[in-house]
């Protein structure tokens, strides 16, 4: 294995057919930001702008084979999981990334509920999210509503956002980013919590109905940027930078949740 390319990512994820988050999403942004996409999928999902209509689970046996050849031949500088769906498929994919013996930052996107409603992580493991992927993060990015569902309180404030990131972070987490697009007001405040300090990071709220992917998008380029060797914050600040024009730029695909523009970067050349 060649270890002197920087940027490679490898996105352990779900498909999302209509192309605005999941596998697709973060391809189009580790892409866009100048990094290597490796993808290992975890599951099928038959999806658009108005929610997801069915998913198809790929077999854990293949969702570790993936992981494996891709680590095996290309490597990887960061990690970046999504919907990963059961206990089981969390287990399998703790275990391969724990396993890794290169240097690799680790981004996990604790992926519950799609933008249109359909569940994407089954009740019962949001313990194995506790249990095994906390305690090997780097960071971890839970929206308002991900926030309240692993401390087991109401996440609906700035303050709460704090509270709830601390406690993740007691929990094992390496570092918090608790975003705040739930939240209300005319600013969007995304807290990063870390051993050392609490950071709030804020942008004008885009009144916009085309936020499909916006977390799939924000971690993977969080990781793309600690992939090519930014330090945690500078790779949130650039991350945000990112969906924060993606968002003020969408295309207004479909009837419903539409996606962000990834590809905003290409066009301003």
């Amino acid at each position: 294995m060649n270890d002197n390319p920087r940027g490679r990512v490898l996105i352990i994820a779900g498909s999302d057919s209509g192309g605005g988050a999941g596998i697709q999403a973060d391809i189009k942004t580790v892409t866009a930001l100048g990094g290597y996409a490796a993808t290992a999928i975890t599951a099928l999902t038959v999806q658009d702008t108005l929610g997801v209509h069915d998913v198809f689970p790929v077999p854990v046996d293949i969702i570790r084979a993936q992981m494996k050849a891709v680590l095996d031949d290309i490597g990887a500088d960061a990690f970046k999981t999504g919907m990963l769906a059961t206990a089981e498929v969390i287990e399998t994919v703790a275990q391969e990334i724990d396993a890794y013996e290169g240097p690799a930052a680790f981004v996990a996107d604790p992926v519950m509920v799609a933008k249109g409603g359909g569940r994407l992580l089954e009740p019962s493991a949001i313990n194995a999210v506790k249990r095994l992927l906390l305690p090997i993060t780097d960071l971890l990015t839970p929206n308002m509503p991900e926030a309240a569902a692993l401390t087991g309180f109401a996440v609906e404030t700035l303050e709460d956002q704090k509270r709830a990131g601390e406690a993740l972070l007691n929990l094992g987490a390496g570092a918090v980013l608790v975003k705040g697009g739930h939240g209300t007001g005319e600013s969007v405040h995304d807290v990063l919590v870390t051993e050392e300090t609490i950071q709030v990071m804020s942008s004008p709220r885009i009144h916009t109905k085309h936020t499909h992917g916006t977390g799939c998008t924000l971690a993977s380029a969080i990781a793309a940027g600690m992939a090519q060797g930014l330090d945690l914050t500078e790779a949130v600040v650039q991350a945000r930078d990112y969906v924060h024009e993606a968002i003020a730029t969408a295309p207004g695909f479909g009837r419903g949740h539409g996606p962000l523009n990834h590809g905003f970067p290409f066009s301003q050349r």
